[in-house]
């Protein structure tokens, strides 16, 4: 049987920013990054913008990214989740990724046994964080 792996690709306004935030927040850190300016005969408006970003969050998570040139609208159908052996870094990451965002779901310790939250980051994507 043959498989893949799969990986969480977001398109984004601000790539840059938003990755430079994720490293900030999670821990990580950016590991490939090209504009469209490296690319021939790119025009000038395009050239800053990122092509492909490759990152890791929070250990070594990969998480890639590029600018979009329309309008992004994230909700909440699709969700990155972070399981957390740690309950004080599952509570970092939370709080962290709320600063400018929201929380849309406190983390706490759960009825099931878990400690979980929910919140979406300024950037407008959600994340599910949890400690087992």
């Amino acid at each position: 049987m043959m498989g893949a792996k799969m990986n969480s690709y977001l398109m984004s306004q601000d790539a840059r920013g938003q990755a430079e935030f994720y490293v900030q927040a999670l821990g990580g850190e950016i590991q490939f990054l090209t504009t469209y300016g490296e690319t021939p005969g790119t025009p000038d408006i395009m050239k800053d913008k990122v092509m492909h970003l490759s990152l890791t969050v929070a250990g070594t998570n990969p998480l890639m990214m590029a600018d979009t040139f329309e309008p992004v609208a994230y909700n909440r159908s699709i969700c990155i989740s972070l399981s957390y052996d740690d309950v004080s870094e599952a509570t970092s990451a939370y709080a962290k990724l709320s600063e400018g965002g929201e929380s849309k779901y406190p983390f706490a310790l759960q009825p099931w046994g878990a400690y979980y939250g929910e919140v979406i980051d300024p950037y407008g994507v959600t994340w599910m964080i949890t400690k087992q």
